[in-house]
């Protein structure tokens, strides 16, 4: 079975993954915090930071079950958590920015782990073993995003935003549009949109667990579903971070968070306005000067380009076209929801939500293609993606005041731009879709009349 290409595939990947994580866990110790395996080795015991999260990860791992070890997984984590509650309460346990539940869950995740190794053989057991990385996988992929952010705020000191905000005047500064709007809501608009904001990864098991129900049923996983695109988009996007560190237009142009500390039912973040360019946000778009780089604090991430919540609720928003009418309505739904508060945060300008939808339809087809075999149009619709979100990214790095100038010009560009991705991913799904021949009715002999 090890001779087998797929299966060293899989162990290749999996000790890349392991050494990943081990270099940012080191990474993240020389900034004098802890890493992604130690955060998550602590919620076996501690109050996690999502049990949101933890119960969607054994979600995902029990679709390889059968339904009645699918009821006992989940009663075998909520009674650990019960008991965990129950300890708690006795030792007056504090749980401080954590959830009072969520342990059971990543109890049972590891215990299948186990579960795997010792009473499965042959195909059952790696198919359990897929399951159980699968649903860790989402779980980790969380605390590597953390760990990412925090390396992007300590080793990027300087950032990019001006540039960024003098471009987005070509799309008429959206974020200081919605930001008003948002703000005009009140604690209800903003909590609402904060909790779809919050529990995006939830809203992509749903979508996944749908494109996985026949998993138990068949004992094995499609080719191409949801998560992959998930995982590759938090894989790929930090390295973006990275080369281009942008904090978002309430960071760099307003108060921070605290614009929202007297509607926000959990912000926590200090303020941040002694960094900002000026406190501008959302009231009055910033002037159309030439950009410079621009310091800011050790603690704030530079995670806005490309938006990533962008990524991902376009990538549900995808995956979501081939169920059923309620899931569909979810998938858009989620986008929109998702659009509107990257934006009426202050999280993100509308150039990053650009880039984002690019950067998500090209790797979904890079997915495709890889799954599907390399073809023509494959090829051509990669290297269309590519090509234009590396083009996006040069322009708000070297055209910005071309662009704040011209925005009747460069405005049209950038959405003409973002449709031909669009377009084209549209026009070469559908191609990729096998097509059902029709019927044809036998001709009458005229013997038989």
């Amino acid at each position: 079975m090890w001779r087998q290409p797929r299966v060293r595939l899989w162990v290749l990947a999996g000790v890349a993954a392991l050494g990943f994580l081990i270099a940012l866990e080191i990474a993240a110790r020389r900034y004098g915090v802890p890493g992604p395996i130690t955060n998550q080795a602590r919620e076996v015991i501690f109050a996690p930071k999502s049990g949101f999260l933890l119960y969607a990860g054994m979600a995902l791992m029990m679709v390889v079950l059968t339904w009645r070890q699918r009821f006992i997984a989940v009663a075998a984590a909520i009674g650990i958590d019960v008991a965990f509650l129950v300890v708690r309460w006795a030792v007056d346990a504090k749980m401080t920015g954590g959830h009072p539940f969520g342990n059971g869950a990543l109890w049972v995740l590891l215990g299948y782990a186990v579960i795997a190794v010792t009473r499965r053989t042959g195909r059952e057991r790696v198919l359990l073993l897929k399951g159980v990385g699968l649903g860790l996988l989402l779980v980790a992929g969380r605390k590597t995003g953390d760990t990412w952010l925090l390396i992007t705020s300590k080793t990027r000191p300087a950032v990019l935003d001006q540039y960024v905000a003098t471009a987005d005047h070509a799309l008429g500064n959206p974020s200081w549009l919605v930001g008003r709007i948002v703000t005009a809501t009140g604690p209800i608009g903003f909590n609402f949109l904060d909790i779809v904001y919050g529990q995006l990864a939830v809203a992509a098991v749903i979508v996944a667990l749908y494109q996985l129900r026949n998993v138990a049923a068949e004992r094995r996983f499609p080719r191409h579903h949801l998560v992959r695109t998930f995982l590759v988009i938090g894989l790929l996007g930090p390295a973006i971070y990275m080369i281009f560190p942008v904090v978002g237009p309430i960071f760099a142009y307003g108060t921070g968070t605290e614009h929202w500390a007297t509607v926000s039912l959990w912000s926590e973040t200090p303020p941040s306005e002694q960094w900002a360019v000026a406190n501008l946000w959302p009231e009055t778009p910033p002037p159309i000067n030439t950009p410079h780089h621009m310091s800011f604090d050790g603690i704030t991430p530079r995670n806005c380009m490309p938006s990533l919540h962008t990524a991902w609720a376009t990538a549900i928003f995808i995956h979501s076209r081939t169920g059923p009418r309620l899931l569909r309505f979810a998938g858009t739904f989620w986008l929109i929801a998702t659009l509107c508060a990257t934006l009426g945060f202050g999280y993100h300008y509308g150039a990053d939500l650009i880039a984002g939808v690019v950067f998500t339809l090209t790797i979904e087809a890079a997915l495709r293609s890889l799954d599907r075999g390399w073809d023509r149009s494959g090829i051509q619709l990669v290297a269309c993606g590519a090509t234009v979100f590396a083009a996006l990214l040069v322009s708000y790095r070297y055209l910005p005041l071309e662009m704040a100038k011209h925005p009747w010009v460069s405005g049209p560009l950038l959405m003409l731009a973002t449709t031909s991705v669009v377009y084209g991913y549209v026009r070469t799904n559908a191609l990729w879709k096998p097509r059902t021949a029709p019927t044809r009715q036998p001709e009458p002999q005229p013997g038989l009349i």
